[in-house]
C-alpha cells in the first residue's frame, strides 16, 4: 500500500537495478494500457449495463491500471476519475465532488495534523524510548521484540503506519548497530549470523507491526474510513469509534501475537542478551531533554480527542432513558469529524510562549500532512457511491457470484479478505479498499446474504500486503535500511498474510454483530 509518504522517492533509490526496471516497466504499461482498456469499453461496452454503468466501467478500468501501476500519482488519478465522470455525463459535478466534503474526510484532517504535531514535537519518539528503556525490556532480545513491535502497533494506532516506522527506524538501527559492536567484540562462531537475525527480525516486527495496529482505529490506516464511510453509505450501518475499536483490537492483538512468535522463530539469535542496549536506550532518552511546553500541549489535544472519541460509547453503557438521549445528541453535534477538528484547532490555541505569539503548531506545519490519501479517500468514494448507484456494482457482483459458485456468507467474506490481500501486494491500502469493499458488498447482496462481514473483511484485508517493499510504505522503508532480503520479506510475509486472513476471517464472522 502504498499509501503517499515523503520515503517513496528514497526508496526507489534504493531499488536494485533489476528492480528499477521493472518499476519503469510497470509505469509505462499502465500508461498506455489504461488509456486503451477506456477507449475499447467506451467502442464496446459490455453488454447488459446501462449507458451510465458502461462508461463508469471504462472510467473504472482507466482508474484502477492507474493506480496499480502508478504511471502518474495515485491522488491525481482520484480526482482526475470524477471529473472524467462528470465529462461523460454519468452524474453531476456537485453530487461527485461533495465526496471530497464527506464528514469522515475531516476525520482525515484532523487526525492528520494531531498525528503531525507529535512528530514535531518529538512526542512519538519520547513515548518510543521511555517504552523501550524499562528495566524489564532493555538487554533481553525476546523482550526487545515483543515491546519494539507492540510500540509500533500502538502509535500506528494513531499515527500513520509510514510515520511510525520513519520514526522508529533510527531507534532499531541504532540497536543493531550496539549489537553489532559486541558481537565483534566477542568474536563467537555465530556472531554474523545473530547479528543478521537480529538486524532482520526487528525491522519486519516494526514494519509489521506498524501495519497492524493501524486497523485498531478508524483513524489508524485509511482503508478503516473507506471501509466505514462504505458501510455507512450502502448498508446503513453507522460505526463509531469505540465500536470500530471494540471490534477490531481483539484482532489487532492476535495477529501482533502472531506476528510475535513467528518473528521469534525464525529470527531469535542464538544470545538472549544484548550487553549495553539499556545505556544506549538511557543515552538517546537524555538527549531528548526534558518535557517542552509543546509536547505536553500536543498530548493535552490529543487527549482531549481520545476522550471525546470514547465518550459516547461510555454514555451507551449507562443505565438510563435520559443518558440514552443525551449520548444520541452527542453524536450529533460531537461526529468523530468535528472532534477531530475541535482537537486539532486546540494545537493552534494552546501557547508554547504567548508574549512572542507562538502556539503548539503553525499552518505551515500543519499543511504538511498527507493530502494525498486525502484526495484519494474523497475520489474513492465518489466512485464507489456511483457504482452502486447505476447498478455497475451489483451487475459485477453477479458475475462473480456464478463465476466461482460462491454462495454462503462465510465463503463470499474468505474470498473478500483474499482479494483485499492480494490486491493490497500490488497497490495502495487505500486504494485497495477503494476497489475490493464495493465489489465485496455486491457480492454479498447478489448472494443475498448480509454484507456487513464481507466489507468489513475486504477492509481489513487491504491493510495486509506484507510480501513485497513496494505493499505498504513501512516495508518499503525497512527494505531500503539494507537489512531486510527481499526473499526473507516474502517468505515472512507470505506466511503472515496466510495467518492474518484465518484471523480477519475468525474477526469478522464471531464480531461483526457488535457494529449493528
Amino acid at each position: 500500500m502504498i499509501d503517499s509518504h515523503p520515503l517513496d522517492t528514497h526508496h526507489e533509490a534504493m531499488l536494485t537495478p533489476g528492480e528499477q526496471r521493472f518499476e519503469h516497466i510497470r509505469k509505462q504499461v499502465g500508461l498506455w494500457l489504461g488509456p486503451v482498456l477506456f477507449i475499447l469499453l467506451m467502442l464496446f461496452p459490455i453488454p447488459g449495463l446501462t449507458p451510465e454503468a458502461a462508461k463508469l466501467a471504462a472510467v473504472l478500468a482507466l482508474t484502477l491500471t492507474w493506480w496499480m501501476c502508478e504511471p502518474v500519482p495515485i491522488p491525481i488519478t482520484a480526482i482526475l476519475a470524477p471529473a472524467l465522470c462528470v465529462i461523460l455525463g454519468i452524474a453531476g459535478a456537485k453530487e461527485l465532488f461533495a465526496s471530497f466534503g464527506d464528514p469522515i474526510v475531516f476525520l482525515f484532517i484532523g487526525g492528520f495534523i494531531l498525528a503531525e504535531a507529535m512528530m514535531v514535537h518529538g512526542l512519538d519518539r519520547r513515548i518510543a524510548l521511555g517504552l523501550l528503556g524499562i528495566d524489564w525490556v532493555a538487554n533481553s532480545v525476546p523482550r526487545v521484540f515483543l515491546v519494539f513491535g507492540a510500540i509500533a502497533a500502538f502509535l500506528s494506532m494513531w499515527l500513520s503506519n509510514t510515520a511510525t516506522t520513519a520514526m522508529m527506524a533510527p531507534i532499531a538501527l541504532g540497536i543493531v548497530g550496539e549489537m553489532g559492536e559486541m558481537l565483534a567484540r566477542q568474536k563467537t562462531p555465530t556472531s554474523q549470523l545473530d547479528h543478521t537475525r537480529l538486524a532482520t527480525g526487528l525491522m519486519l516486527i516494526l514494519a509489521y507491526g506498524a501495519s497492524i495496529g493501524g486497523l485498531g482505529t478508524p483513524i489508524g490506516t485509511p482503508p478503516n474510513l473507506i471501509g466505514i464511510g462504505l458501510i455507512r453509505d450502502q448498508l446503513a450501518v453507522d460505526i463509531t469509534f469505540v465500536n470500530w475499536m471494540m471490534f477490531a483490537l481483539p484482532a489487532v492483538v492476535v495477529m501482533f501475537l502472531a506476528l510475535y512468535f513467528i518473528i521469534l522463530l525464525m529470527y531469535r539469535p542464538t544470545i538472549s542478551k544484548i550487553e549495553g542496549l539499556a545505556e544506549y536506550l538511557e543515552d538517546r532518552k537524555q538527549n531528548l531533554g526534558p518535557w517542552t511546553r509543546g509536547q505536553i500541549n500536543t498530548l493535552v489535544a490529543f487527549f482531549t480527542a481520545v476522550v471525546l472519541w470514547v465518550l459516547p460509547g461510555v454514555l451507551a453503557l449507562l443505565p438510563g432513558e435520559a443518558v440514552g438521549a443525551y449520548a444520541d445528541r452527542y453524536d450529533k453535534i460531537m461526529p468523530e469529524g468535528v472532534v477531530a477538528v475541535v482537537a486539532a484547532g486546540l494545537l493552534f490555541l494552546l501557547p508554547i510562549n504567548i508574549r512572542n505569539n507562538e502556539f503548539t503548531l503553525t499552518w505551515k506545519q500543519a499543511v504538511r500532512i498527507d493530502w494525498g490519501t486525502i484526495l484519494l479517500f474523497g475520489g474513492g468514494i465518489a466512485l464507489g457511491k456511483l457504482a452502486f448507484s447505476t447498478g455497475l456494482a451489483e451487475h459485477v457482483g453477479q458475475g462473480i457470484l456464478q463465476g466461482t459458485n460462491v454462495s454462503s456468507l462465510g465463503m463470499i467474506t474468505l474470498l473478500a479478505i483474499i482479494f483485499g490481500i492480494f490486491i493490497s501486494e500490488t497497490t495502495s491500502n487505500t486504494a485497495s479498499a477503494t476497489m475490493v469493499i464495493p465489489v465485496a458488498i455486491s457480492v454479498a447482496q447478489a448472494a443475498k446474504v448480509d454484507a456487513l462481514a464481507p466489507a468489513l473483511g475486504a477492509c481489513m484485508g487491504a491493510s495486509f500486503g506484507f510480501m513485497l517493499p513496494v505493499s505498504t510504505p513501512p516495508n518499503a522503508i525497512v527494505y531500503g535500511t539494507g537489512y531486510v532480503p527481499i526473499t526473507r520479506m516474502v517468505k515472512t510475509g507470505l506466511i503472515f498474510d496466510i495467518l492474518g486472513a484465518g484471523v480477519i476471517w475468525v474477526t469478522v464472522m464471531t464480531l461483526s454483530g457488535i457494529l449493528r
